[in-house]
């Protein structure tokens, strides 16, 4: 009865068995169609939106490229509602009415929602050169304004009237797909069903993941190119219209950035009757010779850790030798505690001071003025063990640094990936170290970018690597581990091995020939979590033992070894090595030179976390913290030299007044450059 009702046909399976049924045709149809309705909105702002004067046809087709594979993941996920109906209901979808009208329903709300999208995109890229992002709510702040600006100056009516013809045209489309789907079907057995409906959720799936690699297609992928525009071209406008939507509160308040402004400007000699961070840096000295630098990301790595700086375990002994050979800062703080935001400032020359998310993944701020990419006549190289879409981080590189080589898992050789973070510290640095051999060999000077990964959860590593071997339980004592405030064997391991890496890596630079010719510098993105000992115990109880990192500058040749206990943070790292290798440069930043003869008075550590809960900021200077929370506001001087974790605000007020104006100087400055330190449009 039932089988006469739906009006199928029925095969045996051997004749139906390379036939595909209907609701799956249907379902894969309007991927194709939304796919190339997409696709004709990216055509159309190629040639009506936007100014293709000197865009690399190379790159042009990348961004295409790259738009096409954004394009598809919207029409998947446009599709994949209806597609999970369809698959449970198969061929009865196509019988009662109320399945034909949900479908012409959506659709039609579909292609009428994307095409307003669509609309508001060409008009706010048309009055901002940008595609629309969760900053156009701002519009509804005054919505009645915005609708009158929005009448006067586009026409809207016919708009109107156009959204409606093609809300007629969608119906139809849909009501002829509908009925082409509702004939000739035929039933299938539970198993074939079950097939397709695995089959076409993963195919789906992967058009929406839209990656062979780790990680999914990410909106960073399209800040691939210095040319603001072609990375315009390749975004799609709705998917980053969402991408961005959890950053829509993160502004600057120029009410308070202007009244700071005055304290900024003294700290780091700006001018006073302008608002300007731009200081050019001209050196009498430059060398005609153009030095190598090669910047390490030491991952886990404070200097807590390490027996140079008193650790009972003496488990770093390659790095405690760097050390004593090298210019090293013992007062130097990350700002934050976590290696996405320790990237993102290091390249940025801004410290990360999003309190839910990485600056890192902010769509908004990506596009910086930053000094990596002024070492002009350099290769430039980023090197990852995984993949640099993790994070966004790729964009942060891509869209700020011309000519960047990146060289990530897939990019290499040896490719046995040695746990989530890719190929390990031994393998990324033997990798690096060959790049950097043929460049040397070329006469090519370079400055490069290594992120290592090993000692960092899940502690990877191996057995046995040449001559490092890693210890087991019984070769330590339990005292000793206890005192050092590692938390397993395992932890102790991975910063041996890191040690162990960091030795090899020099060298093989000395065995490559570009020891003597390169500048290294080694600095960590945070300290590893560990147990209360008596060494730095204050920084334990006042939470900034994480931030508390080595930073190190390696050149025997050309520099004197040196303790400098300024106090610095992550975004000094850039303006003080390109000063002392006397580079030209013109900084936009935050980021001040450590080795200048104010940096002594002026400078400063900042450092961002969570105190009970709450955002916190806070500033070190002259062996005094202090804090200040974001919401309650709440207020804390401490003296680093005590044992005691005596507030001293109400105390010594006046110096509590002068950090507290320091510090929220420097918040809001970080604030406004977020957004106004973008690079000039092509």
């Amino acid at each position: 009865m039932l089988l006469n009702s739906l009006k199928f046909n029925t095969f045996d399976d051997s004749n139906t068995i390379l036939k595909m049924p209907n609701y799956i045709k249907y379902i894969f149809k309007n991927v194709l169609f939304l796919f190339v309705y997409l696709t004709i909105f990216r055509l159309l702002f190629y040639f009506f939106a936007l100014d293709t004067t000197g865009f690399d046809t190379s790159e042009l087709k990348n961004a295409f490229f790259l738009g096409s594979r954004f394009d598809l993941k919207l029409a998947s996920l446009g599709v994949f509602p209806i597609a999970i109906l369809v698959l449970i209901l198969n061929n009865r979808f196509f019988v009662k009415p109320i399945f034909k009208k949900t479908a012409n329903f959506y659709w039609v709300f579909f292609y009428v929602v994307i095409t307003i999208f669509y609309l508001f995109d060409f008009g706010f890229y048309n009055y901002l050169n940008t595609r629309i992002d969760a900053t156009a709510l701002r519009f509804t702040t005054n919505l009645m304004i915005s609708l009158q600006v929005m009448v006067e100056s586009y026409p809207v009516f016919t708009g109107l009237f156009g959204l409606l013809i093609l809300g007629i045209l969608v119906y139809k489309f849909s009501n002829w797909q509908y009925k082409i789907a509702a004939k000739n079907s035929f039933v299938l057995s539970i198993k074939r069903k079950s097939i397709y409906f695995v089959s076409t959720i993963i195919v789906l799936s992967f058009f929406i993941y839209n990656s062979f690699t780790h990680y999914p297609l990410r909106w960073s992928q399209a800040f691939f190119s210095k040319n603001i525009a072609i990375n315009q071209f390749a975004l799609n406008p709705v998917l980053y219209f969402f991408d961005s939507f959890a950053f829509r509160s993160e502004g600057v308040d120029l009410e308070d950035f202007k009244k700071y402004y005055p304290i900024i400007s003294e700290n780091l000699h700006l001018p006073k009757d302008t608002i300007s961070f731009e200081r050019k840096m001209i050196f009498n000295k430059s060398s005609s010779e153009k030095m190598n630098v090669v910047f390490v990301m030491l991952e886990s790595l404070g200097v807590k850790p390490l027996g140079y700086y008193g650790n009972a375990a003496n488990a770093s002994p390659h790095i405690d030798s760097l050390l004593r050979k090298s210019i090293h800062f013992s007062n130097f703080y990350v700002h934050k505690s976590g290696t996405a935001a320790s990237v993102f400032s290091s390249v940025t020359g801004l410290p990360d001071v999003d309190d839910i998310n990485t600056a890192s993944r902010n769509p908004m701020i990506i596009d910086q003025r930053i000094l990596f990419d002024q070492f002009d006549g350099y290769e430039k190289l980023y090197l990852i063990g995984g993949s640099a879409n993790w994070a966004n981080i790729r964009g942060i590189f891509q869209a700020n640094i011309a000519g960047l080589q990146i060289f990530e898992e897939g990019s290499y050789e040896m490719e046995n990936r040695a746990d989530v973070w890719g190929i390990d510290d031994y393998e990324l640095f033997k990798e690096s170290d060959e790049e950097f051999k043929k460049l040397h060999e070329q006469k090519k000077p370079f400055v490069a970018y290594i992120q290592t990964a090993s000692n960092h959860i899940p502690f990877t590593v191996p057995d046995k690597k040449e001559e490092f071997i890693p210890l087991s339980k019984d070769s330590i004592s339990a005292d000793v581990l206890e005192k050092s405030g590692f938390k397993s064997i395992e932890q102790l391991n991975a910063l041996r091995y890191l040690d162990f890496n960091v030795g090899k890596f020099l060298e093989r630079a000395k065995k490559s020939g570009y020891y003597d010719n390169t500048v290294f510098v080694f600095f960590g993105d945070h300290n590893t979590a560990m147990n209360p000992t008596d060494k730095y115990s204050k920084e334990y109880d006042l939470n900034i033992q994480l931030q508390h990192v080595p930073f190190i500058i390696h050149a025997p040749k050309l520099f004197a070894p040196i303790e400098i206990k300024t106090y610095g943070k992550l975004i000094d790292l850039f303006p003080t090595v390109m000063s002392l290798m006397n580079i030209n440069h013109t900084n936009y930043t935050l980021g001040r030179n450590l080795l200048d003869p104010f940096a002594a008075k002026d400078s400063f550590s900042f450092v961002y976390l969570r105190m009970n809960g709450e955002p916190t900021i806070g500033i070190l200077k002259d062996s005094l913290y202090f804090s200040k929370t974001l919401v309650t506001k709440t207020k804390g001087l401490y003296d680093l030299r005590t044992k005691t974790l005596d507030d001293l605000s109400k105390k010594d007020s006046l110096k509590a007044s002068q950090m507290d104006s320091l510090l929220m100087a420097y918040y809001h400055s970080t604030k406004y450059l977020y957004f106004n330190n973008k690079k000039l449009a092509h």
